[in-house]
């Protein structure tokens, strides 16, 4: 196990009240795990700000496949992407409407480049990008 340091935080009582009650629904088993949690996150959305920083994200698309050449357009856009897909998943919602997820790997320009291809094409009626980070820490 990586050595740990011990460090103190000072906190109004009606924050620190806030913090147990968050820490409680939660089911943290402590306030240093609820703690690592939020800093880690603050991490992850802090290395968004750099266009070139490697990250994971997971973008989430719904579309009609029926709408012209789309899934054409799409999978065009796919082979030339300068990001990695890492994984797919392809849902069939009803006869018209698809869900997809991807996971993907790549700078920040270029994972967000390849969201804004996405979700511009005619059809696209959802398309939404979670955030992640590759963890150093």
């Amino acid at each position: 196990m990586d050595k740990v340091i011990r460090f103190s935080v000072s906190l109004p009582p009606q924050l620190l009240k806030k913090l147990d009650d968050m820490i409680d629904r939660s089911n943290y088993a402590s306030r240093s795990e609820f703690t690592r949690d939020l800093i880690r996150d603050k991490i992850a959305r802090d290395s968004w700000s750099d266009s070139n920083a490697k990250v994971i994200a997971v973008l989430v698309i719904s579309y009609d496949h029926h709408e012209g050449e789309l899934v054409m357009r799409k999978m065009s856009i796919e082979h030339d992407a300068k990001v990695e897909i890492v994984c797919t998943n392809h849902i069939h919602i009803d006869h018209h409407n698809c869900l997809e997820t991807m996971i993907l790997k790549g700078s920040v320009k270029e994972v967000e480049s390849f969201k804004d291809n996405i979700a511009g094409l005619k059809g696209v009626k959802f398309a939404n990008l979670t955030r992640a980070a590759v963890p150093e820490y």
